[in-house]
């Protein structure tokens, strides 16, 4: 049976970190790391995980600001706010909660985040950065660098003669962990729905990784034994089981059958999912130490 990382202890080891380097920032220059939330609409998932994030900023000692515009907030009255807060000496990370309503482009507003400030690492240049091997310049997408830290623990920094394999191409995810593992020696392989034969390809990984959206997609057959399973999706499925209407959360592997295979597996919730939250005020605090010229601290 597979070791089960447990995402929520190793979030709170980050947070831990992250709250003691905010507090020493505080001390050496007067201020605290500044993180602004913005968030348009009435999304009821957006409003909720704006309200961890904020909540979670200012249990690390945080300047937490948060900005809720309508529904009908137009794009120029949106990239006037990104405008505004780019100038704040105050505000050290800007995030945007997506999705935006239909109307509004979430591209031009991302990248009109100066990349410094862009603690959801989605800026162009800080996604250049990370592709060509300058992981100490930009900051980097939080759930792929939540991901990594669960890869480090296990393997060590170095994934020199591991091979590795992502199920999966976004710019979200799939990519930059992509990049992430190549960066730490590994022999990556990016697979997708155009993979052939993909369940030999994932067979190949001694570090799996995946994150498609397709519910427990990943089956044993899959997994090579011995590997490293990390688990990035989250789906959610009908749970009769629990009663009528009743739904739960799974991952993109089949948790129970693939943990007799593996060595190491991530469980969907309490997996990938709280690193996300605890990498976004790494990076927060990353961000305000460059600020000042400062020395950041690693995670």
């Amino acid at each position: 049976m597979a070791t089960v990382i447990d995402g929520k202890a190793v979030a709170a080891g980050v947070v831990e970190q992250v709250t003691a380097a905010s507090a020493a920032f505080e001390v050496e220059t007067g201020t605290k790391p500044g993180l602004a939330v913005v968030i348009v609409g009435n999304d009821p998932a957006s409003h909720v995980y704006v309200s961890s994030k904020s909540r979670m900023a200012k249990q690390c000692g945080f300047k937490s600001v948060q900005h809720t515009l309508p529904e009908d907030t137009s794009q120029e009255d949106l990239e006037a706010l990104i405008d505004r807060l780019n100038a704040d000496p105050e505000i050290h990370g800007i995030l945007v909660q997506l999705p935006l309503p239909d109307h509004l482009d979430s591209a031009p507003v991302i990248q009109s985040i100066r990349p410094e400030k862009d603690v959801d690492g989605l800026h162009v240049v800080n996604a250049g950065k990370l592709m060509t091997g300058d992981l100490e310049g930009g900051l980097i997408s939080c759930t792929p660098a939540g991901a990594m830290l669960f890869v480090r623990n296990t393997h060590g920094s170095d994934l020199s003669g591991l091979n590795a394999v992502v199920i999966g191409r976004s710019n979200l995810f799939g990519k930059p962990m992509a990049a992430l593992l190549l960066a730490a020696n590994a022999t990556v392989t990016t697979a997708h729905s155009r993979t052939k034969d993909l369940a030999g390809v994932c067979r190949n990984a001694d570090i799996l990784v995946a994150a498609v959206g397709r519910p427990q997609m990943v089956k044993a057959d899959w997994v090579k034994p011995g590997a490293t399973v990390i688990d990035v999706g989250i789906n959610r499925i009908d749970a009769p089981e629990r009663g009528e209407g009743k739904t739960r959360l799974v991952g993109d592997v089949a948790f129970d059958e693939c943990a007799e295979v593996a060595d190491v597996i991530t469980p969907v919730p309490g997996g990938v999912g709280p690193m996300t939250i605890a990498m976004l005020m790494a990076n927060t605090v990353i961000a305000a130490t460059r600020s000042k010229g400062l020395k950041p601290p690693s995670f």
